[in-house]
């Protein structure tokens, strides 16, 4: 299944410059390990910083440029999109179980080395209705980084958000409303989105999820265990 969800251009342009903090580089860095078209964006990025860096600074060019700035990111911004319509089929991800099987790795680097090693050796704890979390190390006081693990046909309990959240998926898939997000499938959530993800039958979904603020559960019952789960 080819990925279908990828990185807003925002948020791989603060990657390539430098301007994320550590649990938000480990998602992004994650979905690049899986996604080619993402990789491709991401290197026409760099070469136009380095073009950018490179040229002799000009009076005359620089207003030029300030002036003719939005018409330089939209004809950036349409060259990311043909790229990314135009992926081999046979450079996209294969599909992954929800465990390490014949070799095959379901935790890409950087994440697997958080995690210490593949999904095989994650030690679950429970968060309730038969999910799972691994709270994932960083020294990113801003972000919390964690594997989620949603039983298959079950939903994630109704929440908004109080800042921003990135999901990957990484095993498995989710449907968000009417969107299906399979591995290496990004979403990016904010204050504007009340939703309530659901795991399609037949396979867990296992999810990278980076936040940096508590959710915004609907369930009473949910917000009170918050505290103690810690999401």
């Amino acid at each position: 299944m080819s990925i279908q969800h990828h990185i807003s251009e925002e948020l791989l342009l603060d990657y390539a410059t430098g301007q994320l903090s550590e649990g938000w580089r480990i998602a992004v860095a994650t979905h690049l390990a899986l996604c080619p078209s993402c990789r491709r964006r991401l290197a026409v990025m760099e070469m136009t910083g380095g073009a950018l860096i490179a040229e002799p600074v000009d009076e005359e060019a620089t207003q030029k440029a300030a002036s003719d700035e939005s018409a330089s990111w939209e004809s950036l911004r349409k060259r990311l999109a043909a790229d990314r319509a135009h992926t081999p089929d046979a450079e996209r991800p294969v599909k992954a179980k929800a465990s390490s099987q014949a070799g095959q790795t379901v935790l890409p680097e950087p994440l697997r080395s958080y995690v210490g090693g593949d999904v095989d050796t994650v030690k679950w704890r429970p968060l309730g209705r038969g999910a799972y979390h691994l709270p994932i190390e960083t020294d990113d006081g801003t972000a919390r980084v964690r594997l989620l693990r949603i039983p298959a046909g079950k939903p994630v309990p109704e929440h908004g958000h109080r800042g921003r959240e990135l999901t990957l998926v990484l095993s498995g898939s989710f449907h968000d409303g009417d969107d299906l997000f399979a591995r290496g499938d990004f979403e990016e959530a904010d204050e504007t989105l009340q939703h309530q993800p659901i795991a399609t039958e037949g396979e867990d979904c296992i999810c990278l999820a980076v936040t940096d603020a508590p959710l915004k559960f609907r369930s009473w019952l949910v917000r009170a265990v918050q505290p103690i789960i810690g999401i």
